[in-house]
């Protein structure tokens, strides 16, 4: 089992940068593929970044290329969200897998991701 818990969200100006980081517990995050997901109140949950289980290879959606970035370090995922705008505002979700994952592969379907976090809130005002 693997517990995901993310940390760092809060309220910002349009404009502004903020990140926020997942961490694991019961089980490290190294060596695992993760992505980021968001769900703003009465949408479907959404991709937004992720990250193969090197670190070697990411990918973001196009809503946020340019502007947000992820990475990784032993023990958490990160995602770095810059230029922030009204429409980022959601709760943002990480991810992981734990088994059956291709080297390098980026994985970017809800369905593909076995482990999720409870998610944080960003809330961006214009």
């Amino acid at each position: 089992q693997v517990q995901l818990v993310e940390s760092g969200g809060g309220s910002v100006q349009a404009g502004d940068s903020l990140s926020v980081s997942c961490a694991a517990s019961g089980r490290t995050l190294n060596y695992f593929p993760a992505g980021w997901f968001r769900q703003a109140p009465g949408k479907e949950r959404e991709f937004v970044a992720g990250i193969s289980s090197r670190g070697s290879d990411t990918d973001v959606a196009t809503s946020v290329e340019g502007r947000f970035t992820t990475s990784r370090d032993k023990n958490s995922v990160y995602l770095h969200m810059n230029s922030l705008k009204p429409e980022d505002t959601a709760i943002y979700y990480c991810a992981t897998r734990t088994s059956g994952s291709i080297l390098g592969m980026v994985y970017r379907t809800a369905t593909e991701y076995d482990y999720w976090g409870q998610g944080t809130q960003v809330t961006v005002s214009s």
